[in-house]
């Protein structure tokens, strides 16, 4: 072989060996592209200065970080298999980027997601704290858990949970986002489900049971019984009253307690405390018989009485009105006060709904019956007006009690509404002693009593008598009138006329005389009440009785006006016979003159108003 020869099978080889290095190196990069994001097996090749080198089979070599290692990181050396994350397969060094911490990362991710879609538990150690909740190492990954799912209950202190290994349970997997939520509670969920329901599988009513104070609240308290809660009620906490549980029972404390109630399908649990004592109702009635004086501690007061603690446990409710003889319509907290001791006596007692009822005025004399035994009726005593009402006065009798004036008492000439304006408020003034009920606890006086009752001359005027009086007063509801022998008299504003138009009071002025009919007796002593109205009419139907019928086809106006004629001639005739006649009737006869002249007028009236009402029809 020439030198040519060799030169050109030279450079043939060169070529060749040159192409087969450059596809090798082109296999290299798609190699090691292909494995980037990908866990791969390696060779530590050197250990120096806290790294290890180590050879993945890519064109370079990467260094990891021993600390990555962890506790395996001083057993580390050369040669050693080992897992790496490949990050990136070359850097701008020319170094591969591996990572041992995102190997054990992956790894754990793959057990999660399996263990995720199979509902198995993972074990996992609280390390960190971090806003809303805590950090998980998951046996590599980091997982969250919030706050809420610490526990079943809240936790005030985490720190004895912190670099304990436990079990959780995965709720949430988003490997994109490299995000994991994970749950304690679940787990202590379903432990306690189990342990509930070996707990309720075995409860029985009357069984004693110790629990925890869970949860307090204003009508009892929520006891954990070990996965099942029970409710003590308030009123099943103590024998004695108790305002709130919270008098009695702290959150977190362990007491004693019963099965009072148990219902297997809601699966509810009534618990008692007070049911581990003795009853302390039991033969009440033979310690505390009706009418026995007994001293106790005033426990509370309400606005309609006060209780009272006679022993533990043992409370009776003085009511209001049996706090005081006198003092009326007043809170029980101006009587007595919170912790007093003071004397009561037993009421009455209902051993069923566990009620006694106490007095304290019981325990005090009586100071309307001591009144009473020392004054009669017809007595007359005097006092000071304590107070002025609508119906009456109220006069004190002494530093306790008051007798009351009725305004119909007070005069015999006014109406009550008028005589009780001539009192007021601290006046000094006599009184009669009209009735004493020592039951009722009331004393009538009266002040009109203390003068004879002036002599009744309305008796003289019965029902149906017309009698001639005069306007003396005209008010809106009517007219005053006076009648001879000072008897007075009240038309009602109805009364003044029998036309509606007519029934008017201020067509009437003082002075004017005029007839009426007695209605009955009046409000007032000597008055009556009388009206026009009713003699109208009365006057209407004896003229229609006498000299017709409107039946017949007369007017009422032409059987007036036939009245009118009839009684005028009656008058003629008695003028002519006036002069043989007694002095008494030739007094009469004027009168009956002027009713004849006042029949006139209406007569006339009315017999217009009639035509006129023919005449639109």
């Amino acid at each position: 072989m020439n030198a040519t020869s060799a030169a050109q099978l030279q450079d043939t080889t060169s070529l060749s060996t040159n192409e087969d290095f450059a596809a090798m190196f082109e296999e290299s990069i798609r190699s090691g592209e292909g494995r980037e994001g990908s866990v791969q097996k390696g060779v530590i090749v050197v250990i120096e200065n806290d790294f290890a080198i180590v050879d993945v089979g890519l064109k370079s070599e990467g260094r990891i970080a021993l600390r990555e290692f962890g506790a395996d990181a001083s057993e580390l050396k050369v040669g050693d298999e080992v897992e790496v994350y490949v990050d990136r397969y070359e850097n701008n060094s020319g170094e591969a980027v591996l990572s041992r911490e995102k190997a054990l990362r992956e790894k754990a991710w793959s057990v999660l997601e399996e263990k995720h879609k199979k509902n198995e538990h993972v074990e996992g150690v609280i390390f960190g704290k971090v806003k809303g909740g805590f950090i998980v190492d998951l046996q590599g990954a980091i997982a969250f858990l919030p706050g809420s799912q610490v526990d079943v209950r809240p936790v005030r202190d985490v720190d004895p949970l912190i670099g304990i290994a436990q079990p959780f349970a995965i709720l949430k997997m988003d490997r994109k986002r490299s995000n994991i939520v994970v749950s304690r509670r679940a787990i202590l969920e379903e432990s306690r489900m189990e342990s509930r329901n070996e707990i309720l599988a075995g409860i029985r009513e009357g069984q004693q049971i110790d629990g925890i104070v869970k949860n307090i609240t204003d009508y009892g308290a929520f006891i954990d019984l070990g996965g099942v809660d029970g409710l003590l009620h308030v009123t099943d906490i103590s024998w004695r009253r108790i305002g709130h549980p919270s008098e009695v029972l702290k959150l977190g404390e362990t007491i004693k307690v019963v099965v009072t109630k148990y219902n297997p399908e809601t699966k509810r649990v009534s618990l008692g405390m007070k049911q581990l004592e003795a009853n302390p109702w039991q033969n009440i009635e033979s310690r505390f018989p009706i009418g026995a004086r007994l001293k106790g501690k005033v426990t509370n007061i309400t606005d309609y009485g006060a209780f009272v603690e006679l022993e533990p446990g043992i409370e009776g409710l003085v009511h209001v009105s049996e706090m005081s003889w006198t003092k009326k319509n007043i809170h029980p907290g101006k009587i007595v006060s919170t912790s007093e001791e003071v004397e009561v006596m037993v009421l009455g007692i209902d051993p069923e709904k566990h009620r006694i009822s106490l007095g304290i005025k019981q325990c005090q004399d009586n100071p309307w019956k001591k009144y009473a035994d020392e004054h009669k009726a017809g007595e007359v005593v005097e006092g000071e007006v304590r107070n002025v009402t609508d119906f009456g006065l109220f006069l004190g009798l002494n530093s306790e009690i008051d007798g009351l004036i009725h305004s119909s008492d007070l005069s015999w000439s006014e109406a009550g509404e008028v005589a009780i304006k001539n009192y007021k408020k601290g006046d000094v003034i006599k009184a009669v002693i009209l009735g004493l009920d020592v039951e009722k606890e009331r004393i009538s006086l009266g002040v009109k009593q203390l003068s004879k009752a002036p002599e009744d001359s309305s008796k003289d005027f019965g029902k149906g008598k017309v009698v001639t009086c005069t306007v003396k007063e005209v008010q809106d509801d009517g007219i005053g009138v006076e009648i001879e022998g000072g008897v007075t008299g009240f038309i009602k504003r109805s009364d003044l006329s029998r036309d509606r138009a007519e029934q008017r009071p201020d067509r009437f002025a003082v002075g004017d005389r005029i007839d009426a009919k007695v209605q009955g007796k009046g409000k007032k002593a000597n008055s009556l009440l009388l009206s026009i109205k009713a003699l109208e009419i009365e006057e209407e139907n004896r003229a229609i009785k006498e000299y017709g019928s409107t039946d017949s086809g007369a007017s009422l106006g032409d059987i007036l006006g036939a009245a009118l004629s009839q009684a005028k001639a009656a008058k003629a005739g008695k003028a002519e016979a006036a002069e043989g006649d007694a002095p008494k009737k030739a007094k009469a006869a004027p009168k009956k003159a002027k009713a004849a002249d006042d029949e006139e007028k209406p007569a006339a009236k009315k017999s217009s108003k009639k035509k006129a009402d023919d005449a639109q029809e």
